[in-house]
């Protein structure tokens, strides 16, 4: 079933609490807050497709530490005392600041 997100209608026009609310397609749109009554409308969102620089995929890559070593990255992991190199080249340990 999808989600759908509804905004609160305020009568001075001022933007109003947003919720999600999972619903069949079939169902008719609210038009009061479930808890509260206030009136509400549904809000239409821009759908999000995952094309070649969605974040998605970017997360996918830098996930796959062969990839990132064959590209040349350097990846350091943080161990709590600094960060400790996991691939590529560069000193093995770099301490923190703090």
């Amino acid at each position: 079933m999808p989600t759908y997100v509804y905004e609160v209608i305020h009568e001075d026009g001022a933007d109003g609490e947003r919720f999600e609310v999972v619903q069949k397609m079939t169902d008719s749109p609210l038009t009061h807050h479930p808890k509260t009554g206030q009136p509400v409308r549904r809000v239409f969102l821009p759908t999000w497709i995952a094309g070649s620089a969605s974040p998605m995929r970017t997360e996918r890559a830098l996930a796959d530490d062969k990839k990132l070593e064959r590209l040349g990255f350097t990846k350091y992991v943080n161990t709590g005392e600094g960060y400790e190199k996991v691939l590529g080249s560069g000193p093995d340990l770099k301490k923190s600041n703090g």
